[in-house]
């Protein structure tokens, strides 16, 4: 794992700060603490004892409960660095096990799923629908449900695993997907299509065509460029199964391999996806993309994804 990956992996740099300040604040509660306790105890002994030898001496001390709360202060104190640690623990740990196991935010960098989510979307993934897995290594410990055409899910980019990556599923294992003159044919059956008003893109200041889709009853809104080829070959990437597919000029036909998935963006001829780099293996999943709740430049964006 290179540094770049290591910076780039925010849940393992969380873990790390989990860790440490988890081991600081048990150290603190266990050890520290005692004996801090132990070394104030021995100062207010010793000054007790220093107050009785100057009463009895006929010397008067003044402020003899003040003095001694001022030196159990001081000495019970914690250190800066346990102070800034046991108060980050509970926050850093909660975030870990939200984002870890329930809900994770990501930002839309891209336009490859206009016009279903828009560049600045904040969206918001589920981690539990496919199943819980461990951070870090996102190894499936518990199954709930598998992926389903239609749904828009989030994983680890197959060529550069410290990338993620949002596309919609458009093949499940065992699935033979055709894709011809920008028509899907999943299993034989062509998927229905309705034409929609043209669609201006903000990227590009273009008009493009829109449609919407029913992909085994899961409609959405999918974007075709008139002006663009229905796939560039010279883009086509070697990946493993490629033997599962064949291509042509007009597009080209696979078949799912087991435990895998075929992902295509809805701006059909503006994504970077499975057609180009290949299958999504079940252990690259990291969540379904259940809502957008925020674009800083468009708050009427907030709401679910479809």
């Amino acid at each position: 794992m290179t540094l770049q990956s290591i910076l780039g992996n925010f849940a393992l740099i969380l873990f790390v700060l989990m860790v440490v300040t988890g081991i600081v604040w048990v150290l603190d509660v266990f050890y520290l603490a005692k004996g801090r306790r132990a070394a104030a105890d021995r100062a207010l002994a010793e000054y007790d004892a220093r107050t009785a030898k100057l009463t009895a001496d006929g010397i008067k001390v003044d402020s003899n409960a003040q003095t001694r709360a001022q030196i159990e202060q001081g000495l019970l104190k914690q250190p800066t660095w346990v102070e800034y640690s046991g108060s980050f623990f509970p926050v850093i740990a909660l975030v870990f096990v939200l984002r870890s196991f329930l809900f994770e935010p990501f930002k839309i960098p891209s336009s490859s799923m206009v016009p279903t989510l828009l560049v600045g979307d904040l969206i918001l993934v589920n981690k539990f629908t496919y199943g819980i897995r461990l951070p870090i290594v996102n190894r499936k410990i518990i199954q709930l449900n598998d992926p389903q055409r239609g749904d828009v899910m989030v994983f680890k980019y197959p060529m550069d695993m410290s990338q993620d990556y949002i596309k919609r599923v458009v093949g499940v294992p065992g699935d033979k997907i055709t894709y011809e003159n920008k028509r899907l044919t999943v299993n034989g059956k062509p998927i229905s299509y309705a034409p929609l008003e043209d669609y201006l893109e903000d990227e590009t200041l273009n008009y493009k065509k829109q449609f919407k889709e029913n992909l085994s009853g899961t409609e959405h809104r999918i974007l075709n460029d008139d002006r663009a080829a229905t796939l560039n070959l010279s883009d086509v990437r070697d990946f493993p199964g490629k033997e599962a597919c064949t291509y042509t000029y007009d597009g080209f036909t696979c078949t799912v391999p087991a435990g895998n998935y075929f992902m295509m963006g809805d701006n059909r001829d503006n994504s970077a996806d499975s057609r180009y780099w290949g299958f999504v293996p079940d252990r690259n999943i990291v969540g379904k993309a259940v809502a957008v709740w925020m674009n800083l430049s468009n708050p009427r964006r907030i709401g679910g994804i479809q």
